[in-house]
């Protein structure tokens, strides 16, 4: 058929060298990154035109990434694919490939049938499926191009099923962090007694050549001695580690004191209270203290007088960024109550509707000026909005302290689905379970950021609700894998559950 001459003059061409494949893609991956088009070298692409359909029926999700990166990917098509003659013959790539899409002929001719069709049949027998139409489309490729035939898919199922009717399959590649990335949660450097007690006289050491090789700029380390004494470091280059810079607590005003009680945490306390540092990646279990300490060292931040930040920003993904939450009844508030009530317990731990008991800490001073500027900001917050409603005889309800920072815009729990368009000035901005992000996600998060604020990214790689991202190949670890080794970014790994025994044997053995 004609639409397959172009495709098989080129397969052909380069059969010899036996390197070409033929890709065939299915919509995910072109939702997942729509610039995946030139990311497969010299090797051929195909689309099914059930992709297309698919695309199309998703285009007009104006609010959300599926819909933008839809509505791109036919931007991309367009320019690509200009006629009919192009779409069918397929054309030149610049990275030395080949583009065209493809349609099934035993889809819609009847009674025309290949013993690849006939297997699917058997074992997928429901060709209304577009998932299974995908497949049959691959399968047809399979059969009319010499060179290996791969599915990209990032539907794991689809994976399975294609590999069950004989065709190769596997995830979409590109953005997946390599595999022998090293996960362990810091580096230990043994140096010798005297060595140790020069750094913690000086603050700071030079390693030699061989220690400092491996390290990336802003890693965490622990300077270990043969006697068994440690201290905990980050190296800052050119072979130089220096000591953490680490208050005994971070508190809120009229809250409850917040420590590091373990090594990592006293890393990640360091670098979220490190204002050179602007990007934080974290890495940990449930348990492990990442939301609580965040926010505790953002909010003390925000009342310290050499502090630029102006406020704390709060959000989380619902389940990834950009998904509708138009379904649930309300509010744009009462819509995000579910999604984001941990943050509010949070704020109830730090920020307790009762004074803290401990007398050692009742009496810290927090700068005069900064709690002037913040209670006018209450003030002019409380005074322009509405009572709370009464319920019923008596007085009206009494805010809690943290519901005053809500109220007044120090902090702000809020919905990622709007950040598109924002430009974040000023903040300390806290997103949580960033592992449910792709990376292209993230990079839109990422360049929210203004001059002056701060990002903390944290979430468990282990933990992935989103269908389209794994361990390797989510927004929060490719984040962390780009950015690691540049002066602005940190990272840290908390391994170790603070939040009570039970939760902790809870993660390790359920």
């Amino acid at each position: 058929m004609e639409y397959l001459r172009g495709a098989q003059a080129s397969q052909s061409r380069q059969r010899v060298s036996g390197k070409v494949k033929t890709f065939v893609l299915d919509t995910n991956v072109l939702l997942h990154d729509p610039q995946c088009l030139f990311k497969f070298e010299e090797n051929n692409l195909a689309i099914p035109v059930e992709v297309l359909e698919e695309l199309d029926s998703i285009k007009n999700e104006q609010s959300t990434e599926r819909g933008r990166n839809a509505r791109r990917v036919h931007r991309l098509l367009q320019e690509l694919l200009p006629d009919s003659r192009a779409m069918h013959e397929g054309v030149k790539l610049e990275n030395g490939g080949t583009l065209s899409v493809i349609i099934n002929p035993y889809l819609i001719e009847p009674g025309r049938t290949s013993p690849a069709m006939q297997r699917l049949q058997a074992i997928l027998p429901d060709l209304s499926k577009k998932d299974n139409r995908i497949i049959a489309a691959a399968l047809f490729v399979q059969e009319q191009f010499p060179p290996p035939t791969v599915l990209v898919t990032k539907d794991v199922n689809v994976q399975l099923k294609a590999r069950a009717v004989g065709l190769e399959s596997e995830d979409y590649l590109n953005d997946k962090v390599p595999e022998d990335v090293d996960e362990a949660s810091y580096r230990e450097i043994p140096i010798s007694v005297h060595e140790l007690q020069r750094f913690c006289s000086e603050g700071s050491f030079e390693l030699e050549a061989d220690a400092a090789r491996p390290l990336y700029l802003n890693e965490y380390v622990l300077l270990r001695s043969a006697e068994g004494k440690t201290m905990p470091a980050r190296y800052h280059g050119d072979g130089v580690v220096r000591r953490l810079q680490l208050p005994d607590f971070v508190k809120a005003p009229g809250g409850i004191p917040i420590r590091a009680r373990n090594l990592e945490q006293q890393f990640f306390m360091d670098a979220l209270l490190d204002e050179s540092v602007h990007l934080v990646t974290c890495f940990g279990k449930a348990g492990t203290g990442k939301t609580i300490l965040s926010i505790a060292s953002a909010i003390a931040q925000i009342y310290d007088d050499e502090c630029t930040y102006d406020g704390v920003s709060i959000s989380r993904p619902v389940i990834a960024l950009g998904k509708d939450i138009g379904f649930l009844p309300g509010t744009l508030e009462e819509k995000m109550k579910p999604w984001l009530q941990p943050y509010y317990d949070a704020l109830e731990v730090l920020m307790p509707s009762k004074p803290p008991k401990d007398p050692q800490f009742a009496a810290k001073k927090v700068s005069k000026k900064k709690h002037k500027r913040h209670d006018e900001q209450l003030a002019a917050a409380l005074a322009g909005s509405p009572a709370p409603a009464a319920t019923g005889p008596g007085p009206a309800p009494i805010l809690k302290p943290y519901e005053r920072l809500l109220r007044s815009g120090i902090v702000e729990i809020e919905a990622l689905a709007f950040i598109r368009g924002r430009s974040i000035a000023r903040r300390f901005f806290i997103l949580d379970e960033a592992q449910q992000l792709t990376p292209h996600e993230v990079k839109t998060v990422l360049t929210r950021i203004s001059e002056g604020s701060k990002i903390v990214l944290i979430g468990d790689p282990a933990q992935i609700d989103n269908p389209y991202v794994d361990s390797r190949s989510n927004g929060l670890v490719y984040a962390h894998n780009c950015m690691k080794g540049q002066a602005l970014a940190a990272h840290v790994k908390l391994t170790k559950g603070e939040r009570s025994k039970l939760a902790e044997l809870a993660a390790d053995l359920l």
